[in-house]
């Protein structure tokens, strides 16, 4: 089952900031696959998967981009009503809290993309085994 290193950027919700990065990331060549940015005030947290992790993790530091990395689950589900719910039932189950849980669909639409932060990523590695779950 795929994890995959997510990058978290804490910035104070202001106009300009995710073109600040997705700008530094275009410049270094790096493709950004998944990303959220929920609506916040205050400060808030951009949360990116990459194409490319380490020339993303250079070009922010050149910029002056503070990140910290998280571990992600990657998902690839059937586009169907009740896919995630039975994988959010298998987790509760588990006892392993959903912190983070964004979604890309996938290009032919059969398939949805879900990024998933854990409290406990080995559990709910070990509880998910055999879900439908693809490289992303």
């Amino acid at each position: 089952m795929p994890t995959t290193t997510q990058l978290v950027i804490s910035e104070v919700s202001k106009p300009g900031v995710l073109a600040r990065v997705t700008s530094v990331l275009a410049s270094a060549g790096v493709n950004i696959k998944a990303f959220s940015a929920p609506e916040v005030t205050g400060k808030g947290n951009l949360r990116l998967v990459v194409a490319d992790l380490d020339r993303a993790r250079s070009a922010l530091k050149a910029a002056k981009i503070r990140f910290r990395e998280e571990t992600a689950l990657v998902l690839s589900l059937e586009n169907t009503p009740g896919a995630l719910s039975r994988v959010a039932e298998h987790l509760g189950e588990a006892r392993v809290n959903i912190k983070c849980a964004y979604c890309t669909p996938s290009r032919e639409g059969k398939r949805a993309i879900i990024v998933l932060t854990v409290s406990n990523t080995p559990k709910a590695l070990d509880r998910l085994r055999g879900e439908s779950l693809d490289e992303f």
